[in-house]
């Protein structure tokens, strides 16, 4: 699909969440080496649900971009969702290929999401969308040092190169290479994700 030219300012917007099929054995893995595989699929699920509820309200076009093969019966079988795959070699380089798809179709903003985040709300969301029109790039940072949401307004590469992914390092990294391309970016607050078994106290999960 590409942007019609008479599509409004916020249609303009372009939001991408990461997932990976809910399967047991096959997600929330570190996670499962304290509570098990079936607790932590439930988890999965359960923060599944939770990125769909805080996006529908959202006002952009919304692109569930799975790990493996679509899927084409599931939650994400919504109105105002469409579903792609990720390719790409590494993480960098699937968020990479997606966003340059986006921009490619026209879209002016374009947001990253994954699906770890429980304290992330609609209202964070609209707020990046809103700091995109005043800065080239939004970051939304983690306690443990990756990020939760990132947005640009034009597509930028080397965000998505020579990062040590799913380290403590990530936002770091980034911010580094937002500063040496002298993009202007604003930071959104911090929030914990959901990795580990301690992030379920700090995310007010009961399993």
């Amino acid at each position: 699909m590409s942007i019609p030219a008479d599509f409004n300012d916020a249609m303009r917007t372009a939001l991408i969440i990461f997932v990976r099929h809910p399967e047991l054995g096959k997600v929330k893995t570190r996670l499962a080496k304290s509570i098990g595989d079936e607790k932590a699929l439930a988890v999965y699920n359960l923060l599944l649900s939770h990125t769909l509820q805080i996006t529908i309200p959202v006002n952009c076009h919304k692109f569930i971009y799975y790990t493996d093969q679509v899927i084409a019966h599931d939650i994400w079988t919504f109105p105002g969702y469409t579903k792609r795959q990720q390719f790409g070699a590494d993480l960098g380089e699937r968020m990479s290929n997606s966003f340059k798809e986006l921009f490619e179709q026209g879209f002016k903003r374009v947001m990253i999401i994954g699906s770890d985040c429980y304290q992330l709300k609609t209202a964070i969301i609209e707020q990046a969308i809103d700091r995109l029109a005043d800065n080239d790039a939004v970051i939304g940072p983690t306690f443990d040092g990756g990020y939760y949401l990132l947005g640009l307004n034009r597509y930028v590469p080397e965000l998505f190169t020579d990062k040590s992914w799913s380290t403590d390092q990530v936002t770091h990294q980034t911010i580094a290479t937002v500063n040496q391309l002298e993009l202007t970016y604003s930071l959104m607050q911090k929030l914990h994700d959901v990795d580990e078994v301690a992030d379920l106290k700090l995310n007010g999960i009961d399993i």
